[in-house]
């Protein structure tokens, strides 16, 4: 069963529409001529038009304030496109051209020609089409105000909200074009740099973007590049084939025109802004540029000379956030638990970061038992607790990675032998430094104490060590730095033996240890230690801390098997008396420091130690001689300042018999010894303090002082000379006589005390770095500059130009500091007491520090009523800040 049908066609339609076919196939190989001069002609017309929309857009985005439709970017893509693809076909046309015949009817390679042909007629449609939607009534539109990715942050952190507020307003000050915010790592400077993103999104239109890029140790010109360009639209598949130079170009010509902030957080080295691509932030531009890094340093490489510190937390805002972190009900599990708490929080002394892992730790802790252990922990060996060392320990480490070569890094990991919170003298680290063999002794005293310094400003600016705003002399390190640095120095862990210090924790005994053949350090300082009897094998053990303990007894066998010791610290043992003559078999000792100790005498074997370059027998108040010490021909340091060791002529001829002698500080008590002694050209150059005690005027009348260009601090207590005077070195052309440099240049501490003949202290014209004086119980005493002797030397020096702190104390006879008013210009306390005849201060309203306030203490409520003021305004500005204090004396 089916069907069948039938389709009938005229032929001479079939003929019509196959004759049709062969003519427009026909058409592209006999008309390719004309179709390739068409569509030259369409692609002319098409960039005319491009351009047009391309000037168009310039003007209008110029600005930033506009910024170019989606269609119109679409278009000028496609105008690319077809640009690329008409190049590419106009490449092989003479090829094609050639390949015709028969006057063009015809081709030797007819597919070939034919397929040409059809890429040049669909072109030509194409970009007929393109130039027919070229025109557009509007090409831009306004830009979005402050284009800003809000980022998430946890609301827990506080304590910044000052910090905030201060950071914001600086950066937002017309002037301000880059702020910096620095600080160690996980004190929240990421945190802070978050919050400054997110207030962009609150405010008007006056940025067009904010871009946040996050660098990093590891980041790259490209990423940031690349970063940069995401956030500005920037990018594609023929953008990313540019180099750096190119891109940088790019990302200039758009962020030329619009008004932008651009963050950088975790910087590690200075950021070109150039070689990115950025413009230079500027009042005229209004753009804005900030960055938060670990390192001070980097702020001046980035041309922030005035950074933002961003510091730890004050204890209530601690306490405020690790209740956050553990939560109420687990605070509240317990009675006693809050006031654990509080102690483990002040562990963490201000650091956000530990604060927060410690107190995710804890909040599930809801027993006394689990919070005392916790307590036990961070003190004994905070690395044990959960948290410290995956997530605080090995964020910090990046600092200390960051530090440049293996000294830096070793003199880092020497400030954790001291104990919590402990302030260290900086010079007195440095002779650590030198000693350990850190830094070269034979470079000379004066480059060791410069590259010390150098060392320790280093480490401060990377916020690894602190240094207190009122005494620059100390630094200090945050205590989970130290403890980072402790985890470093036991090969993270792996050793906790290699390096034992156990300091200021209260300990009566030397703890035991496993191996003792694997301690290399020790400090047991700052402890309750009594008495040393162990003997133990020490084969690499180089530093031994033993300072400020009870210590009374050391025996004999202690020091036997400690053949590479090289640094012995037992100052501050007052009850210390003796020592053993084993001392002798520490042949590798370079450091040895017995100050504030009761030793009488010292073992004859000490005089063996051949490689002793640092000696300090301060403040022993026993110790009755040190004959024999021209043996240790390595000396470079020596202090016998305050010992009750008497200085004779013996002495001072072994002293001098130590040629390699840098430094030394005594007491001068004998005018025999004194003439000799600063007639010694050598020694006096070696002399950083001294002390003038108990000279009589009839073996003393005048003091003649030599320069001494070494000198740091300078007493004379007790003494009955009527004047001192400064030894003459003069050049030939001078007329006059004067001295022709300073000749105390590095002295800045001078006390005077019952010297009762002397009238004025004028010599002190030649301390020009002088920043304390203290003169006292001094009744003769009627100038302490004499104008009359300081006439001839005004024209050249300028009085106490440093002098920070002036103490005048009981100077019955005192009537002028000066006659005329000083500009003190970094003097900040005054303080006067019993000293009736002063009746005016050299001040005029101009005096002191420009802003900041000079305190003038007294001691007597009548006094300050006397005083006889410069002028009106020299008593509005002083009075107001004279405050009375009685010294008990």
């Amino acid at each position: 069963m089916g069907g069948c049908f039938s389709v009938s066609l005229p032929c001479d339609q079939v003929v019509s529409q196959f004759s049709q076919l062969l003519c427009v196939r026909g058409s592209y190989i006999h008309n390719l001529s004309k179709n390739l001069a068409s569509l030259q002609k369409a692609m002319r017309m098409l960039k005319a038009r491009q351009y047009d929309v391309i000037r168009r857009l310039e003007t209008e985005e110029f600005t930033g304030r506009q910024q170019r439709l989606s269609q119109v970017q679409v278009w000028l893509t496609s105008v690319l496109i077809i640009q690329n693809q008409f190049d590419d076909l106009l490449r092989s046309n003479e090829v094609e051209l050639q390949r015709l015949c028969l006057c063009g009817f015809c081709s030797k390679d007819l597919k070939l020609s034919y397929r040409y042909g059809k890429r040049v007629i669909m072109m030509l449609k194409e970009v007929e089409s393109l130039s027919s939607q070229g025109f557009f009534d509007v090409v831009s539109e306004a830009t979005p105000f402050a284009d800003v990715d809000e980022i998430p942050f946890q609301p827990t952190i506080v304590g910044q909200e000052i910090m905030l507020e201060k950071a914001w307003n600086r950066l937002m000050e017309d002037g301000s074009g880059i702020l910096g915010l620095y600080g160690m790592g996980g004190v929240g400077k990421t945190t802070l740099l978050t919050k400054i993103n997110n207030k962009f999104s609150k405010i008007d239109d006056r940025f067009d973007v904010v871009i946040w890029v996050v660098v990093s140790r590891s980041s790259t010109v490209r990423k940031i590049q690349r970063d940069i360009a995401e956030k500005v639209g920037l990018g594609g598949m023929e953008w990313s084939e540019k180099n750096d130079n190119q891109i940088a170009v790019d990302i200039h010509n758009v962020l030329r025109r619009r008004k932008f902030v651009l963050l950088l957080d975790d910087i590690w080295e200075k950021v070109n802004l150039k070689a990115v691509g950025v413009p230079y932030p500027s009042k005229d531009n209004g753009c804005k540029v900030a960055f938060t890094t670990r390192s001070r340093d980097v702020c001046g490489r980035m041309g922030v000379d005035d950074p933002m510190e961003v510091s730890c937390l004050q204890p209530e805002e601690s306490w405020d956030l690790f209740q956050m972190k553990v939560g109420k009900n687990t605070l509240g599990s317990h009675p006693d638990i809050p006031g654990l708490a509080r102690k483990v929080a002040r562990k963490c002394r201000g650091l956000p970061l530990a604060l927060n892992v410690i107190g995710e730790a804890m909040a599930c802790k809801r027993t006394v038992h689990e919070w005392c252990h916790a307590i036990d922990v961070l003190t004994s060996s905070a690395i044990d607790f959960s948290g410290m060392e995956d997530e605080i320990l090995h964020v910090l480490k990046y600092s200390y990675d960051n530090l440049n070569g293996e000294l830096m890094k070793s003199c880092f990991l020497y400030c954790s032998l001291f104990p919590e919170d402990y302030l260290i003298d900086k010079e007195g680290l440095v002779d650590y430094w030198i000693s350990e063999g850190f830094i070269n002794e034979k470079e000379g005293r004066e480059r060791n104490i410069n590259q010390g310094y150098e060392i320790i400003g280093t480490l401060v600016r990377a916020c690894l060590l602190l240094e207190e705003e009122r005494n620059k002399s100390n630094v200090k390190m945050h205590d989970v730095v130290r403890e980072m640095a402790l985890w470093i120095s036991s090969d993270l862990g792996k050793q906790k033996e290699k390096c034992i210090v156990r300091a200021g924790v209260g300990l009566r005994e030397v703890p035991k240890v496993k191996d003792w053949n694997t301690v290399r350090k020790i400090s047991l300082m700052n402890n309750e230690i009594e008495e040393i009897f162990d003997s133990h094998e020490c084969a690499a053990l180089t530093t031994l801390f033993l300072q400020k303990n009870d210590v009374v007894k050391i025996s004999a066998e202690f020091f036997r098997c400690m053949p590479h010791l090289v640094v012995l610290d037992l100052s501050e043992n007052q009850s210390l008396n003796e020592l053993p003559e084993e001392i002798s078999e520490l042949a590798s000792l370079r450091y040895f420091n017995l100050s504030y100790t009761c030793i009488h005498q010292l073992p004859v074997g000490l005089w063996t130690l051949k490689k002793l370059i640092h000696l300090n027998l301060e403040h022993m108040s026993s110790l009755g001689s040190i004959l024999g010490i021209s043996n240790l021909w390595n000396l470079r340091t020596l202090g016998l300042r305050d010992s009750r060791l008497l200085l004779d002529m013996s002495l001072v001829k072994e002293l001098q018999l130590l040629e390699h002698l840098e430094v030394i500080t005594l007491d001068i008590s004998s005018s025999l010894v004194a003439e000799p002694l600063l007639c010694s050209q050598r020694l006096v150059e070696c002399i950083k303090e001294v002390d003038f005690k108990y000279l009589k005027e009839e073996s003393v009348r005048v003091l003649t002082l030599p320069t001494m260009g070494n000198l740091r601090k300078l007493g004379i207590k007790r003494c009955g000379m009527r004047e001192i005077k400064i030894e003459r070195t003069t050049s030939s052309s001078s007329r006059n006589k004067s001295p022709t440099t300073p000749c105390f240049s590095n002295l800045s501490r001078v006390f005077i005390a019952k010297c009762h003949g002397l009238k004025d202290l004028t010599w002190l014209l030649f301390a020009p770095n002088l920043t304390f004086l203290e003169v006292g119980f001094s009744k003769e005493v009627e100038d302490i500059l004499s104008e009359e002797k300081a006439e001839e030397h005004s024209a050249t020096i300028v009085p106490f130009r440093k002098l920070e702190t002036l103490h005048l104390f009981e100077l019955r006879g005192l009537k002028r500091i000066y006659a005329k008013a000083l500009h003190f210009p970094c003097l900040k306390v005054i303080h006067v007491e019993k000293c009736e005849k002063l009746r005016k201060l050299p001040l005029d309203s101009k005096s002191g520090i420009a802003g900041e306030e000079l305190v003038i203490y007294y001691g007597e409520r009548e006094w300050i009523e006397r005083v006889e003021w410069e002028d009106q305004a020299t008593q509005l500005r002083f009075l107001p800040s004279s405050r009375w204090r009685w010294r008990e004396t």
